[in-house]
């Protein structure tokens, strides 16, 4: 007798409800969805920057803005990971973003946070993670840091949030809060936060050899990070360490 088989109906993908983007976030995470697309990978911080014109750093608040939202997603530790959400429907997005006002495109991915806290003695922007052990994106987060004035600190200092354990030998843990000074003049061994040339971070000591610039960490399972030139964030001022 023949037999009749009956084919699994397969359910709609399920779509994510669209949010509401400001036009530069929507244009960020188009280009970041078409060069993924074209290579293979997202692009750097630094790329998206260079290519919609504005700078690497308000990229990073948008692009964490758009992580929180769970527009993108991106692997933790792992460079050129950023991807669109599978779950969101970009169409609907653009088609529903497009009509947003956004007279002030630039504006901070933390706009909606508490400006007052940020005048509270002993309060910092904690502005994201920091790799101690292999670099990774630098990638800022819009969340402050509240601490007791225990003692001063320079104009805009702001805290990391270290990720790895190449610094312990400096007392420097994961999990551990680095406040930093923006103080772009770095003697040798000073401890500081370096952004490579490929737009990752890093926190190691910096040293001068010539022509050359060692960073180097403080656990011997780390090998020293050889550049010509890196772009210097600041310099670590103290340490935080929740007990």
């Amino acid at each position: 007798m023949p037999t009749s088989s009956k084919t699994k109906k397969q359910s709609p993908k399920k779509q994510m409800p669209v949010p509401l983007l400001t036009p530069r976030r929507l244009e960020i995470l188009r280009f970041i969805h078409q060069y993924r697309t074209n290579n293979g990978c997202s692009p750097t911080m630094q790329e998206v920057g260079r290519n919609l014109g504005i700078s690497k750093v308000t990229v990073f608040e948008h692009v964490e803005a758009l992580v929180q939202k769970n527009v993108l997603l991106r692997e933790p530790n792992k460079a050129r990971s950023l991807m669109l959400n599978p779950h969101i429907d970009l169409n609907a997005l653009c088609i529903k973003s497009t009509n947003l006002d956004d007279s002030n495109q630039d504006y901070p991915a933390d706009a909606d946070q508490d400006p007052s806290l940020l005048d509270q003695p002993g309060c910092y922007p904690l502005a994201g993670t920091i790799a101690a052990g292999i670099p990774i994106e630098a990638i800022e987060q819009p969340e402050v840091l509240e601490l007791p004035t225990l003692f001063e600190t320079p104009a805009g200092t702001y805290a990391l949030q270290v990720r790895g354990d190449s610094m312990i030998d400096d007392h420097i843990c994961d999990g551990d809060y680095v406040l930093v000074s923006r103080n772009t003049t770095v003697r040798d061994g000073q401890i500081v936060v370096a952004i490579l040339e490929d737009g990752e971070a890093t926190l190691k000591r910096f040293y001068r050899q010539g022509n050359t610039i060692r960073l180097q960490p403080a656990n011997a399972d780390y090998e020293p990070i050889y550049v010509q030139n890196v772009d210097l964030q600041g310099v670590v001022i103290g340490v935080v360490r929740r007990v």
